[in-house]
């Protein structure tokens, strides 16, 4: 029977149709985001190191001194800000790409093995962990990224500094969980290698929960790297970050809003819907394969 007796099919159809629609949006977003990030820096020409005083501080659409259009406006050393939004994306993609999958890599694998093996080595790890979750992580990565020579390589190594620990505590649990399932057991029995269980009947358990951890760090880490860069403490000058971008706009709020806003508004957009992106991850993947 129907929830709701009488009502017409088309009518209980719409309003499912159109959830699911909206819950693609994130998809949509995001996509945008990496086909700009790849195919932008290819069709835009920028350097940002170079310098046009001859057309500092124009309002978004006006005309260049070269002929060309600056649609988004240029900053207040005549550069576009067009295309340090679109270089700017593919930096932080790179960046959030690399510092994921350098977490996943050493989290998956510290907790994997904690929570399989359990005894000294689980309680040395945990130990481990412990100590760095008494450090704030946003001080130690403020530490790290400070202490050596600006680039792409230190500011990634400061954000997986601790960020790989919320992996390592998912896939421990994980482990646990499926360590004293009847097949864990049974496979053990008939003498296949720890590691064999390991790759074969526990890794594949951890994919969702993972993945849908992953999209929410992924966020978290483009929000850090534009902290960074802003503090002047992130990427080098020869290098485009929206955090660069907003702190070289903070002195002129009030007449060259469009300096700071725009970046501003792409990375808000960004965050916002790898947040809902990963929420609808996490409710389909982060505890339902459990049960």
């Amino acid at each position: 029977m129907t929830a709701v007796a009488g009502a017409r099919p088309g009518a209980v159809r719409r309003p499912l149709v159109r959830g699911r629609w909206l819950s693609r949006i994130p998809y949509a977003v995001l996509a945008l985001y990496v086909v700009v990030a790849g195919l932008g820096p290819l069709v835009l020409d920028y350097n940002p190191v170079r310098v046009s005083l001859d057309d500092r501080l124009l309002g978004p659409g006006s005309r260049l001194a070269s002929g060309g259009v600056a649609w988004l406006g240029t900053d207040g050393l005549g550069r576009d800000v067009l295309a340090q939004v679109v270089y700017g994306a593919r930096t932080s993609m790179i960046i959030g790409v690399s510092t994921v999958v350098v977490c996943c890599v050493i989290g998956v694998t510290v907790g994997i093995v904690a929570g399989y093996f359990r005894g000294w080595l689980d309680t040395v790890l945990a130990r481990g962990i412990d100590i760095l979750l008494a450090f704030p992580a946003i001080l130690l990565t403020i530490v790290i990224a400070g202490a050596f020579e600006r680039s792409v390589l230190v500011v990634v190594i400061a954000l997986s500094a601790t960020a790989w620990i919320s992996f390592a505590r998912v896939t421990r649990g994980v482990a646990l969980s499926m360590r004293e399932r009847a097949w864990i057991d049974a496979a053990r029995v008939l003498g296949v290698r720890p590691v064999s269980i390991l790759v074969r009947h526990i890794l594949p358990l951890t994919v969702g929960p993972v993945v849908a951890l992953a999209t929410l760090e992924f966020a978290l880490v483009v929000l850090a790297e534009a902290g960074l860069s802003f503090l002047g403490i992130g990427l080098p000058g020869s290098s485009v970050s929206w955090g660069q971008t907003i702190a070289n706009g903070k002195q002129y709020l009030e007449t060259a809003w469009w300096i700071s806003t725009l970046p501003g508004v792409a990375l808000s957009l960004l965050i916002i819907n790898i947040g809902i992106l990963g929420d609808q991850l996490t409710a389909r993947y982060g505890r339902g394969h459990l049960r």
